[in-house]
Formats: C-alpha cells, sequence, structure tokens
C-alpha cells in the first residue's frame, strides 16, 4: 500500500459522523461527487468498501467500523494537539474537568477554585459520572483533567498521572432525637444509608463495619450526599457525609453529628494525562497546597 491520504480519510471519517455524503460535503464545502470520488479512490488503497446503505444513509461496514475508530483517534487527537498549542491564543481558556459523583461537591468546587484566576478567561466545564466512566472518557481525550476519590497506577496506564489533594474523615450524622447508646454501637440502633460500594469510601466503609462486627441495617446506598440526607432526614435514617462537608452545610440544620470515624477517609485526587501537563489549570491545582482546605481542627 502507498501512503495513505489523510484527505481521503478524513472525508470517510466526515461521512461517518455526518451519516450521508450529502451532510459530508456541507460540512467540507464539497460536492457530494467529489466526496464520493475520494471515498472510492481510499476503498481502492484499502482494498475493500468501507460502507453499506441504510435506509436514506450510509453506515460503515466492518471494515469502515475499523478504519472510523482508527481515524476518530487520529483526527481527535490533531484537535486537541492544535488546541494545546494555540490555548494561550484563543480568548477563553477551555477545561474539560470531570468529577466522581461520589465526592462531596462543596469541597470539589473549593479545589475548581484554584482552577480561575483574575487575569486569565477561563472557560470551565464540569461533568459528573462514576470514576470508571470518567477514566474511559479521559483516555479517549474526551476531557482534560478528573476529580477522584482514588488515584490510578500509572504504571499500569500509561500517560495518565495522578495527584492526591487531600483527605478528610467522615462522619455519621442523624436528625433528633439521637441514638441514646455510644458511637459506634448506635448504627445499630436506626438504619443506615451509605455511600455506593463502587466508590472507594463506600467499599472501606463497609470494610470498617465488618472489621468492628456491627450489625447494621443498610437502608440504602447512596452517590449524592444532598439526597442521601434529604433521604435520610425523611426516614430517620443515619447517614455519613465527610467531616468537613457536614460541618459546613448542617451547622444551623437540625442534622446532629454522631460519631466521627478517623479511620477511614474520603481521598482527593486528580488524574490527568500527559498531554495536559502544560495547561496553567492542571499546574494550578496540582501545585496549590490543600491542606488548610482538609484540616479539620482549622475549621472547627
Amino acid at each position: 500500500m502507498n501512503q495513505l491520504n489523510f484527505n481521503h480519510l478524513y472525508y470517510f471519517w466526515q461521512v461517518c459522523k455526518t451519516g450521508s455524503v450529502v451532510r459530508a460535503a456541507d460540512v467540507l464545502c464539497l460536492t457530494p461527487q467529489t466526496v464520493t470520488g475520494q471515498i472510492k479512490a481510499l476503498e481502492e488503497q484499502l482494498g475493500g468498501v468501507l460502507f453499506r446503505r441504510q435506509g436514506r444513509g450510509l453506515v460503515p461496514n466492518e471494515l469502515g467500523q475499523l478504519v472510523f475508530r482508527y481515524a476518530d483517534r487520529m483526527f481527535m487527537l490533531s484537535q486537541e494537539m492544535l488546541d494545546i498549542v494555540n490555548y494561550r491564543k484563543e480568548s477563553h481558556l477551555l477545561f474539560d474537568v470531570g468529577v466522581a459523583d461520589a465526592l462531596s461537591k462543596p469541597l470539589v468546587s473549593k479545589v475548581l477554585e484554584a482552577a480561575v484566576v483574575a487575569e486569565e478567561k477561563i472557560h470551565l466545564r464540569c461533568f459528573e459520572s462514576t470514576h470508571e466512566m470518567l477514566l474511559e472518557q479521559l483516555s479517549q481525550h474526551k476531557l482534560d483533567m478528573i476529580v477522584s476519590d482514588c488515584p490510578i497506577d500509572s504504571t499500569q496506564q500509561e500517560g495518565l498521572f495522578s495527584v492526591k489533594l487531600g483527605e478528610c474523615p467522615i462522619s455519621f450524622w442523624c436528625n433528633a432525637p439521637l441514638p441514646n447508646r455510644p458511637f459506634p454501637a448506635c448504627l445499630e440502633q436506626r438504619r443506615l444509608l451509605i455511600p455506593g460500594r463502587r466508590s472507594m469510601l463506600g467499599r472501606k466503609l463497609l470494610n470498617w463495619i465488618h472489621s468492628q462486627g456491627l450489625q447494621v441495617d443498610i437502608l440504602g446506598e447512596f452517590d449524592d450526599a444532598a439526597l442521601m440526607k434529604a433521604f435520610g432526614a425523611q426516614n430517620n435514617a443515619i447517614f455519613v457525609a465527610p467531616t468537613l462537608y457536614g460541618a459546613e452545610i448542617y451547622r444551623d440544620d437540625t442534622i446532629r453529628e454522631i460519631g466521627r470515624l478517623e479511620a477511614v477517609m474520603e481521598e482527593y485526587h486528580v488524574i490527568f494525562a500527559e498531554r495536559m501537563i502544560q495547561h496553567p489549570a492542571v499546574q494550578r491545582i496540582c501545585n496549590r497546597d490543600f491542606s488548610a482546605l482538609f484540616n479539620t481542627k482549622l475549621q472547627a
């Protein structure tokens, strides 16, 4: 095979993305006949047909899907390369951040404040999902950084790096009247709400409960702390929240802290790809000292 013609590949990629030659031609500002001719040239070079007709549109066949996967990565990477090279020239610095849904949003908000400086126009876009889904999007170059509750192993995930920002203990909360047994035995007196076991905090908490021999009645698992609090208050249940989160949110509420667990900590990590090391927002977050933010004694 001779050297691949990237113009032909780009036209093919656009047809796949738009679903028809006509729509791709509009995007490319070309005639449909030109696009069709370029794709036929690509098919001749690859030695196979790339599309099959479905209704009025075109969809890639098995060979086409294989070629599209590579083309998609190539052109997405090329666009990201231009974004990174030219980001200082843009009127707004785009910064896409994924946030693990199990994390306390007030703390994440304070972490993200480090990315914003007055002298720089930044366009921050935040997305919430599971740690696993966010890692997949990061590996597909759809995110610039992740804020998560667990790190990654750089030796097993090449090109990804993680920095630990801090950690804080968790507390157990409930509304009045308070249980009359001491902590942690009081956890057996009411139904319990915990973070989802697919989160790092949820798994650590379940291991701690088992190690203490507690016979607890788990009513539910919640990734959203605000929803857990609302459901816990309505159902007279005990629920879990990071100590820092609770001290700020529940200070003037009827919710009271019934016990604090120093043995189980909620961790905060940022994960980013190698290509983002020079991004100013990533550098500001990774270089910031967040020890005061996670110090419960300073905020008591």
